[in-house]
């Protein structure tokens, strides 16, 4: 199951999503259009004959509904635009599935391949924590790391021995100085993409932890062959 795209100030929604909000703001701006030629021809219809309109009345109104049509096409070409754009891009970018790459995300543990993070503590730290969380955003275990931003094999294990299960996993590394936490973020992690996606616009990658991410927050890219790092 893939979760709301990450890699942006704020969460956005899968692909489906996007189409609808983009069709319901050309929807409303073609009802607005459609709404005001009503009620201009209502207005028109039924005038008093005695006191017609004024002819300059008439002409502004003229003037505004085709500035309203003009905004109209002008919208829906926009969007023609944008979407041909990012079908471009998504093409480019196929080339990507079936690699790897960084990001804040959370990474897919599969009971025996270890997961690749790159950790990035604070360098002034004398103590750096790895806390897991699962997809529940429950907290399942705690590793002790060096301070180092060195990428770090992880295999599964919850800092007591006790191997978790299958599942996606999100890691957040904390730095502590004398006993104080002086830094606390979430860490990047390697993960296979198995998919391309248009979301509002942008191209997200889906990967195999069912994560979706905007392919503008990817950090690094790698082939899956070259994966080393320390365990």
């Amino acid at each position: 199951m893939t979760t709301a795209v990450t890699g942006v100030g704020t969460q956005q929604t899968t692909t489906a999503g996007g189409t609808a909000g983009t069709q319901s703001a050309t929807s409303a701006l073609t009802s607005d259009f459609e709404t005001f030629l009503r009620l201009m021809t209502t207005q028109a219809k039924y005038q008093d004959p005695l006191e017609p309109m004024d002819s300059s009345d008439y002409t502004a109104q003229l003037a505004q509904f085709s500035s309203v049509e003009q905004q109209v096409l002008t919208n829906e070409t926009l969007t023609s635009m944008l979407t041909a754009l990012s079908l471009s891009n998504m093409s480019q970018l196929t080339g990507w599935v079936g690699k790897e790459v960084r990001a804040q995300a959370a990474g897919y543990f599969d009971g025996s391949s270890s997961v690749s993070i790159a950790p990035n503590p604070a360098a002034v730290a004398d103590k750096v924590e790895m806390i897991i969380y699962d997809d529940q955003e429950a907290e399942v275990g705690r590793v002790d790391l060096p301070v180092s931003a060195e990428p770090y094999q992880w295999n599964g294990e919850d800092g007591d021995g006790n191997t978790l299960p299958e599942g996606s996993y999100s890691f957040v590394i904390e730095s502590s100085s004398n006993g104080e936490v002086i830094l606390s973020e979430l860490a990047e992690v390697y993960g296979r993409v198995e998919e391309t996606q248009n979301v509002d616009g942008e191209v997200a990658l889906i990967l195999e932890s069912g994560s979706a991410i905007l392919a503008t927050s990817v950090t690094a890219l790698r082939d899956p062959t070259s994966s080393s790092g320390n365990s």
